[in-house]
């Protein structure tokens, strides 16, 4: 069994609890990961100005992977602690795809009302490195009547082509159906330049059923038809909120996993919940554990631990279906720690540990 280096970086508010469970579940399927954890956090960066240290690229560079908890606390604004540590990992590492799989899990109901496991069973494949999350662009004639702003986005060639030809590659390992996110009749350049790179790598997956859908239309057929759909793909903006749409109707973010992968390997990727800090309820035992344990578990398939990150996937639908143990969020009186611990149990048995 190969021995991994793991790094962890808890960051704010329930991302410190709900890792701490994911960390105890991958122990148990794969007992000898050496763990470090990392302590960037916005309460760091409040203590010293920074997010992470000059050097942080450099101390996680060796890594086999990282687990990040949710990174977000009062008093710091959101672009200040995503710009600070979670984009520049994203960047510095090559994690050009964010992989975000969004299901109905067992024991669980979805928000739209009579649908099943088979009708929600939605792969986003999100641009993670450039599209609209750009830095270009800045504040003009700043407190005058004539103040005004630019943002600009951000799509090369090699950008767009190496993400949806990803996408049309895990389409193939499904029901081989992909769906492109645009948003042409309105944005006149990036759009339609993003379409027709997406018809050009088109041609080479004649066996994958393609449709190109208006963002706001799509949004809309994840709620109505959302059993139409088997892989999305999007650009930054786009992926990440379609992703929470997603996750939202099929149980709620505390149950959506995700995964920000440096498919060629020659960095660590690395995986997170799809939800916030919240910390209003941190420290207080009553976080849902599930969406950072299955991108736990996406670490380990990452990592070529297939066994391992099927014990825990399965561990996670079979204590979810029996119901005995659940957090507020699912109706139950569990805690975060209980719900965790009944996982990792699970997942050892089932891993033949």
């Amino acid at each position: 069994m190969s021995t991994y280096r793991i790094a962890t970086i808890p960051g704010d508010g329930i991302g410190v609890d709900v890792t701490a469970e994911a960390v105890k579940v991958v122990d148990a399927v794969l007992p000898g990961v050496e763990w470090t954890e990392f302590d960037w956090s916005c309460e760091q960066y409040l203590r010293t100005g920074a997010m992470m240290p000059p050097d942080g690229v450099r101390q996680l560079a060796g890594f086999d992977a990282i687990l990040l908890g949710a990174v977000g606390f009062p008093g710091v604004p959101d672009h200040i602690s995503l710009w600070g540590l979670l984009i520049p990992l994203r960047r510095a590492f090559g994690q050009y795809v964010n992989l975000r799989p969004v299901r109905l899990l067992p024991g669980t109901e979805s928000a739209l009302r009579g649908r099943t496991a088979d009708d929600l069973d939605i792969l986003i494949v999100r641009e993670n490195s450039e599209g609209e999350y750009s830095e270009l662009g800045g504040t003009h004639n700043p407190g005058r009547p004539e103040e005004f702003v630019l943002q600009e986005s951000v799509f090369t060639r090699v950008g767009c082509e190496r993400i949806i030809r990803y996408a049309f590659e895990r389409a193939r390992e499904r029901h081989r159906r992909l769906c492109s996110a645009t948003k042409s009749n309105g944005l006149i350049h990036s759009m339609p330049y993003w379409d027709s790179i997406f018809e050009s790598v088109a041609t080479e997956y004649p066996d994958v059923e393609t449709r190109q859908m208006h963002v706001d239309a799509l949004a809309a057929e994840i709620v109505l038809h959302p059993e139409r759909l088997d892989v999305i793909v999007g650009s930054n903006l786009f992926g990440d909120i379609l992703s929470d749409l997603a996750a939202a109707v099929t149980g709620g973010l505390g149950l959506a996993p995700s995964g920000n992968i440096n498919p060629a390997g020659d960095a660590p990727s690395m995986f997170e919940a799809v939800h916030g800090s919240a910390p209003d309820i941190a420290g207080q035992g009553i976080a849902n554990p599930v969406a950072q344990i299955l991108a736990a578990a996406m670490m380990l398939e990452q990592l070529g631990e297939r066994d391992a990150a099927a014990a825990v996937d399965r561990a996670v639908c079979e204590i979810l279906a029996e119901g005995d143990v659940r957090t507020p969020d699912l109706d139950g009186t569990g805690t975060t720690t209980e719900l965790g611990t009944a996982i990792a149990k699970r997942a050892t048995e089932l891993a033949g540990n």
